[in-house]
């Protein structure tokens, strides 16, 4: 491990601040956008766009990096991120946010695709499971750390806008000033949506809800807390627990689904983290108000009490997240299960496109519905998909017998990954080897 740190220091370092930068902009958007009192379709719109931009990079960048090399395109995706950030404090408007995050997700999804490619260069077959690793682990560890800067300043100023943007340069020097060679880029190839669903009907399905439900977890739980009231100290804490809980709860749910019929964990975690939504609900004291269609007014329904138990809440929505945060692992490795070794790498390529549809349209459905029935609408909207879930493998579970596929097991994955990202996981048996490799 120490030999694959010294030799891409620079990359990790760069990167590392990248994802601290990332954290720390995308929940600072949610709390802004309320103290700005834009509304909830308006804020799902903003958080929306930058899954959309996310997704039409990914046509569009691995041309753009053959034709002008990595380190060009880092820098200028870098520093365009950098400048979305400031887009947002000078021109205080939703629509002009859903443009500046669409320029984000475009910017970061560019910058993913380079740091992975990196990696993959950097890697040979005995070292890319700890490459994987240490990259899952730097992203969730600078999620986590880029919510505690939520504390450096008040969101309602510019300077947490101007840091964003001062992290984004300063991540461009180590990049810029490695002697190592950029990689040769290598193209990936996807399967057809289509054909993923005759391969695996319910690891695809699992995965569109997985996106529907991913996205307003790292996009709108800001939202939620600020408008619950939560101090930014206290939203800060429980959006790092939430990032810490996804990363810990991995290993052992992913255990789990080596040992037994993947569908039944992955049924298994829907239900857990159901009944979580469930009883956040009930102690955060809210309820939820549905509007009354005869009268210019709204019903409320307050479940059990009246009043806020935060240290409950806390929790629930912690267990919540360490339940859910593993299923796009276990979606990719329960389709894996149904093809091949050489089609891993492609396989991803798909389900990626899958989840990004469900990102993209996770944010906008779930403002919908906390703008219906008030910010518990957060919690409503992950109970639907769960129960989709639930319903449709218990389905599918009678439909096909489980079958073991040796080559096929759990790794822990970022859901920010790309393809390229994915050829880390030994499972693929992608030939990671070459001249440069060996040599060091």
């Amino acid at each position: 491990m120490y030999k694959i740190i010294k030799n891409s220091w620079a990359l990790f370092t760069g990167f590392t601040i990248i994802i601290i930068s990332h954290g720390f902009q995308g929940n600072l958007l949610g709390i802004r956008s309320v103290l700005e009192n834009f509304n909830y379709i308006a804020t799902g719109t903003m958080m929306s766009g930058y899954f959309a931009g996310f997704f039409v990079g990914a046509y569009i960048i691995p041309n753009l990096v053959a034709k002008v090399g990595h380190i060009r395109v880092f820098a200028a995706f870098a520093s365009m991120a950098s400048l979305s950030s400031l887009v947002h404090v000078v021109f205080v408007d939703p629509l002009v946010w859903v443009l500046a995050r669409f320029l984000t997700g475009f910017s970061m999804i560019g910058i993913f695709v380079i740091v992975e490619s990196w990696l993959n260069d950097r890697a040979n077959n005995k070292t890319r499971g700890k490459v994987l690793s240490l990259y899952m682990f730097i992203t969730f560890a600078g999620l986590a750390l880029g919510n505690l800067l939520l504390n450096v300043s008040n969101p309602k100023n510019y300077e947490p806008f101007i840091l964003i943007s001062l992290l984004f340069s300063i991540a461009l020097v180590p990049i810029l000033l490695t002697k190592r060679k950029p990689p040769k880029f290598k193209k990936t190839t996807s399967i057809k949506i289509k054909e993923l669903f005759k391969i695996s009907p319910f690891g695809s399905f699992s995965m569109i809800c997985t996106g529907f439900i991913f996205a307003p977890i790292f996009t709108l739980l800001s939202v939620y807390a600020i408008t619950m009231k939560l101090s930014i100290f206290e939203t800060s804490l429980l959006l790092v627990g939430t990032m810490l809980a996804g990363a810990l709860f991995q290993w052992p749910i992913g255990s789990l689904s080596d040992r037994y019929d993947r569908r039944i964990i992955i049924i298994g975690s829907s239900l857990a983290a159901s009944v979580f939504a469930i009883f956040a609900v009930i102690v955060s004291g809210a309820g939820a108000s549905i509007p009354n269609l005869f009268v210019e007014t709204t019903v409320s329904f307050n479940y059990f009490s009246t009043t806020m138990d935060k240290t409950k809440l806390f929790l629930f929505i912690i267990l919540l997240s360490g339940a859910t945060l593993p299923l796009f692992s276990l979606n990719l490795a329960l389709v894996n299960d149904q093809i091949p070794k050489e089609k891993f790498v492609a396989a991803g390529g798909g389900l990626n496109i899958i989840f990004g549809i469900g990102a993209i349209a996770g944010p906008i459905m779930c403002s919908a519905l906390m703008n219906l029935l008030g910010p518990n609408g957060l919690f409503i909207h992950f109970i639907i998909f769960f129960v989709l879930i639930i319903i449709f493998g218990i389905y599918r579970m009678n439909q096909r017998k489980y079958e073991d596929n040796p080559d096929s097991t759990f790794t822990p994955l970022p859901t920010n990954i790309t393809p390229l990202g994915i050829e880390l996981d030994p499972d693929t048996g992608v030939d990671l080897s070459n001249t440069e490799n060996k040599k060091s």
